[in-house]
């Protein structure tokens, strides 16, 4: 308990410039960031399916709602933020968290290295100051100085303190010794009260004001359906990295009605909604937050800092959380990426690579459905070309084609040029023993073949065809072979009705 509450208040601390930054991102009050974070890390690590998971206001939902709120409203934003929660929990239900699990690890790598580039690209942000002309320029001189060596100090007591206690979080450490210089030295140096004032209320129920019509619904499903998926395959990944770390197991449908449900509450309360956060959940494992309590504590410490301890927090160098933030780069960066590209496939690192280009330069839910697919591709084409046959003669003079391989969409060319149906004899027998028939194209496949031998006057025999497969064809079911003891029991992944 000790240790969850103690994590829990250094992802507090980390959580507000966050927070702040990504209701900027979205076009918000700060304060709809801070209710997001405040009501999905509460709802999340009390009835989600990951333990030690912090979740809030992210930037990958910032950038689809910033068009939302410019074009309709904010109270567009919080009614999507509803239907939202109503879709992630319909994904719950019907049990398609699992499916997780057809994310490749190198789509993983690629994830992971390329959400490490994007928390680093983010920090740099930390070192831009206001220009004449009324952007941002990099800081130079003393400024910079200043500013580097506190990140440092951040980051050396993060890395080194550990290995002489362990008793308290390093980066809670961290920001108390930075803060401690800063305000006993007097440095000038940017805080998180220059970002934006967090004082405020407790959050208000109140129900989005739009219209109940089917014209509300057009204009916000698409919005609601996209921040879902987003939402979903974040905290999902997430969950999977978090599993990994901690050598245990999430439970993915569980976390999606979590999330479903939090984000509920948020749009009735304000808030800008939210998912799981990679960066503030490696903050919290890695400082030994690892039951609920982590999470709970940390939402209870950001209400409390928003109620009654804002003229402190605001007080906090943005440079000891970017120290922080740096640390949660180093440890959430997979490095061992670089040493195993030259083992694994190329395609494999080709997937790896663009994975992580993808994340950086559009968002995280994109990257992974570029990846999937992309893996999909691969494996589709691998498997096409390992469509082959061996010929023997029986007694009888008959030819015997053993098939090897699956037959499938991406196989069926190749499978269709195994045979020389003019040339046969006219006993020809095809073995699928070694093969396995995967889809409706590699019934069609079987239908075609049967036809071409019977238009020339000759004896087709199919043998080890699984009973599905049977019953799916439609010319050549009378030519299969039954075989009750070798015959396999597979089923085929068509569209037709059995």
């Amino acid at each position: 308990m000790k240790a969850d509450i103690l994590s829990g208040l250094t992802v507090a601390l980390a959580l507000v410039p966050e927070a702040v930054a990504f209701s900027f991102v979205a076009g918000v009050h700060p304060l709809s960031g801070l209710y997001a974070a405040f009501m999905v890390g509460l709802i999340t690590a009390s009835i989600g399916g990951r333990p030690g998971m912090i979740s809030g206001a992210t930037g990958a939902l910032a950038v689809v709602m910033v068009s939302l709120v410019a074009e309709h409203g904010v109270q567009y934003l919080f009614a999507t933020v509803v239907l939202m929660g109503l879709i992630q929990i319909s994904a719950g239900m019907l049990k398609l968290g699992k499916y997780i699990r057809m994310v490749p690890h190198q789509v993983m790598l690629g994830f992971v290295n390329g959400l490490a580039i994007v928390i680093f690209l983010a920090q740099m942000r930390q070192f831009q100051v206001p220009s004449m002309d009324g952007g941002y320029e990099w800081m130079h001189g003393s400024a910079l100085y200043m500013m580097l060596g506190l990140v440092g100090l951040a980051v050396a007591i993060i890395m080194l303190l550990p290995k002489l206690t362990e008793a308290v979080p390093a980066p809670l450490v961290a920001i108390l010794v930075v803060s401690a210089i800063t305000l006993g030295f007097d440095l000038d140096v940017r805080t998180v009260g220059d970002m934006a004032s967090i004082a405020g209320g407790l959050p208000q129920f109140s129900i989005p004001a739009v219209p109940l019509s089917l014209e509300t619904l057009i204009i916000i499903f698409p919005y609601a359906f996209i921040l879902a998926a987003i939402g979903l395959i974040e905290s999902l990944l997430t969950l999977t990295v978090i599993d990994e770390i901690t050598d245990t197991r999430g439970k993915g449908n569980r976390e999606c009605v979590g999330q479903g449900t939090a984000n509920i509450v948020t749009g009735f309360f304000g808030g800008m909604g939210g998912c799981a956060m990679i960066g503030q959940s490696m903050i919290n494992v890695n400082s030994g937050g690892r039951g609920r309590a982590s999470g709970i504590s940390a939402a209870l410490f950001l209400l409390g800092f928003i109620l009654f301890a804002s003229s402190l927090i605001e007080m906090i160098p943005l440079a000891a959380l970017v120290g922080v933030m740096m640390v949660v780069v180093i440890g959430t960066f997979e490095w061992s990426s670089f040493r195993i590209l030259s083992k694994i496939p190329k395609s494999d690192a080709f997937v790896l690579i663009l994975v992580s280009a993808v994340t950086v330069f559009t968002d995280l839910a994109i990257a992974v459905v570029v990846g999937v697919i992309v893996s999909a591709l691969v494996y589709a084409w691998g498997n096409a070309t390992r469509m082959m046959a061996t010929t023997t003669v029986n007694e009888q003079g008959g030819k015997i084609y053993e098939v090897q391989g699956p037959l499938f969409f991406g196989s069926v060319t190749g499978f269709r040029d195994l045979f020389d149906p003019e040339n046969d004899p006219d006993d020809v027998v095809v073995d699928f023993k070694n093969s396995r028939v995967a889809d409706h194209s590699g019934l069609e496949a079987i239908d075609t073949l049967a036809e071409r031998y019977q238009r020339r006057g000759k004896r087709l025999h199919l043998r080890h065809l699984s009973p599905e497969c049977r019953k799916l064809l439609h010319r050549a079911k009378d030519l299969v072979e039954v075989n009750v003891i070798e015959d396999p029991n597979y089923h085929i992944a068509t569209d037709e009705l059995a």
